[in-house]
């Protein structure tokens, strides 16, 4: 599997990473030990993670979950030091993580030797800030985003807090690398002059949403990466599976994450679901698999660092998988293109 450099740290991630998310509620601690298995055996050794996880659905009960199972997998197996794992700070807004504190300095260190111990591990490779505490333009937010009201001398001296104990972290040894989820290109480009200013940790990666659905990386953001080395780590490369087709014409299938009241994040939109039938429909025509299809599409972008892959089950990853290696031609590229013209932002 071919691999990316992470910023400039010099770490190298694998193009495909596994995600996790479904760990400890639709997936369970023995299908996730297996997933972990066959992406080892495939090549694929970034793995992402997140304290919140798992997400189908978020309940108190399940906090921490996923890292434990990945933790257990690590004891289990002894194969800590030849993956690459990334995790995340929660931010404000869930009174079961730290009574629900937005990220600052003082909640850096808890938040870390927290996951350090659900993971059984001394060190994370990739530390990310989830989501910003200032908000922003993600999870549906961008058709009513104003930024007009936030304070930029607090905004800036929130970073700086932050950094500040994420450098102690790296100091310590406890953290390797640091980077974003779910930030705009202002936010990233700010995070990194006060890094530069200061000589605190630059932020090496953004984890933001990116598919066939939703391209809105492709304009400012994609820019910064080419400026700045802060490579995408898509989430969502399959739109919460309605790039899969198991969505169309009103179809919930059981297990599925429409079905156990999660919902899909308000994606499943009529010109959603107009979309991936124009996708589903030239995969059928050029004789590829819809999933695959849109995996090698995501990995082939100019900016990206590694698309991660989610799968419930033992036998969707195991699909998934059998497509690791597709490269698409200029003219599929090209067909995507006039499509995203034709429907573009449907959700």
């Amino acid at each position: 599997m071919k691999l990316n450099k992470l910023g400039r740290t010099g770490i190298e991630v694998t193009e495909l990473s596994l995600g996790t998310m479904t760990y400890g509620t639709q997936t369970t601690e023995a299908e996730a030990h297996r997933q972990m298995d066959m992406a080892m055996d495939a090549g694929m050794f970034f793995w992402d993670t997140a304290e919140l996880y798992p997400v189908t659905p978020i309940s108190a009960g399940t906090y921490g979950r996923t890292e434990e199972i990945i933790g257990t997998w690590f004891a289990k197996t002894g194969r800590r030091n030849e993956t690459v794992i990334a995790s995340k700070h929660a931010g404000q807004g869930l009174p079961h993580i730290r009574g629900g504190k937005p990220i600052a300095g003082d909640t850096v260190r808890e938040a870390v030797e927290a996951s350090l111990k659900r993971l059984q591990v001394d060190t994370i490779d990739l530390y990310q800030l989830h989501w910003p505490n200032r908000g922003g333009y993600h999870f549906r937010q961008n058709w009513s985003y104003d930024p007009s009201g936030q304070n930029t001398e607090e905004v800036t001296n929130h970073m700086h807090e932050v950094l500040q104990a994420l450098k102690a972290e790296v100091d310590r040894g406890t953290i390797r690398a640091v980077g974003l989820s779910n930030e705009t290109t202002w936010g990233t480009l700010k995070w990194l002059r006060l890094a530069e200013e200061h000589g605190l940790p630059r932020m090496e990666s953004v984890q933001n949403e990116y598919s066939l659905l939703y391209r809105m990386y492709d304009a400012d953001m994609s820019e910064m990466t080419a400026h700045e080395d802060v490579g995408l780590l898509a989430y969502s490369a399959l739109a919460t599976g309605l790039l899969t087709g198991k969505y169309q014409n009103g179809a919930i299938p059981a297990g599925s994450r429409a079905s156990i009241g999660s919902g899909l994040g308000s994606r499943d939109t009529e010109n959603a679901f107009k979309a991936t039938q124009a996708y589903l429909d030239l995969a059928t025509e050029n004789g590829l698999d819809p999933i695959h299809m849109s995996y090698a599409w995501a990995k082939q972008r100019p900016f990206m660092t590694s698309v991660i892959v989610g799968a419930t089950t033992v036998d969707q990853f195991a699909h998934i998988l059998e497509g690791k290696d597709l490269v698409l031609s200029d003219e599929v590229c090209r067909a995507i293109d006039q499509i995203n013209r034709q429907i573009p932002l449907p959700y």
